[in-house]
């Protein structure tokens, strides 16, 4: 990380922190584990960030995560970055990110490996992302001169409280997905997701969900 110019950690939920091995490992930036961020949840660690990508490298086709290839999500998440935080989610190195960690991300990173062997172990996988992130800051004129959006990307508790918003109003009007199953909700987040909603693209939806919901309290149902 910071070889590639990168110093804000966070951690969830370490299984021991700080730890002796780690800090060997760190030579030259021992600052950046010093300022390690230690939280306790997904959800904690990237509730303000408007874009955060998973890095996986198994397949998730059947949730219809976006899937980028490295380069590809640092130019995406490098312009977001401009003007509110990003960031990239990787698992632990022994049983990766779970879909319940993934329903955080907004898409998914793929360092492209030979078909028969996959695995890298998670420096390598951070390292990879972390260059390519540095190599999309340079270049030229993205720093200064990319346009700004009209409006700021929802930030992942803005959404997570619209995808909240969403169930309240599905289980106020009873309704199932003939063919999506129990996973109706992560679904519509799946959309979402690929959407890449803005604040006041949020805003709309959840005003519509409240109208809903008044409407049917003043019909009484």
């Amino acid at each position: 990380m910071k070889a590639m110019g990168y110093g804000e950690l966070w951690l969830v939920s370490p299984g021991s922190f700080p730890h002796p091995e780690a800090g060997a490992l760190a030579v030259g930036a021992s600052d950046v584990l010093k300022n390690a961020r230690i939280v306790q949840t997904v959800a904690e660690a990237v509730a303000d960030c408007g874009l955060v990508f998973g890095a996986t490298a198994r397949s998730r086709a059947e949730y219809y995560w976006p899937t980028y290839g490295p380069r590809e999500a640092a130019a995406r998440l490098q312009v977001v970055a401009l003007e509110q935080p990003v960031a990239v989610l990787f698992g632990s190195e022994r049983v990766g990110l779970s879909n319940a960690d993934l329903a955080h991300c907004s898409a998914l990173i793929q360092i492209p490996t030979i078909a028969e062997f996959t695995s890298l172990n998670l420096a390598q996988a951070v390292q990879i992302v972390a260059y390519e992130l540095h190599c999309a800051t340079l270049v030229e004129g993205l720093q200064s001169g990319s346009r700004a959006r009209d409006q700021p990307l929802a930030s992942q508790a803005q959404l997570r409280q619209l995808y909240e918003h969403f169930g309240q109003v599905l289980d106020e009007v009873s309704f199932t997905d003939r063919q999506g199953g129990p996973y109706l909700l992560q679904r519509l987040e799946r959309i979402f997701a690929r959407s890449t909603l803005d604040q006041k693209e949020v805003g709309l939806l959840r005003g519509i969900l409240t109208a809903v919901q008044a409407k049917r309290r003043r019909a009484g149902s």
